[in-house]
């Protein structure tokens, strides 16, 4: 039972050649960097002036790191 309950938090990130702490730990960053990119692109819907390009920047910004974190 143990091993089955291990292998659920260890299988996806051994799989990207991370710990689970790791793996975690770039996670985390991640959510709260899509919250900081949700919240601009919520102010720019109302202010259409403010954050013009912020939310669009920051998820090309995520989107390149996720793809070139390990090579």
């Amino acid at each position: 039972m143990t091993t089955r309950v291990t292998r659920l938090f260890t299988e996806h990130p051994q799989s990207v050649d991370e710990t689970y702490f790791e793996h975690l730990r770039f996670a985390a960053g991640f959510s709260g960097r899509l919250f900081l990119a949700a919240c601009a692109a919520c102010v720019h819907a109302i202010l259409p002036f403010l954050f013009e390009k912020t939310a669009s920047r920051m998820i090309e910004t995520m989107h390149h790191r996720m793809h070139n974190r390990n090579g």
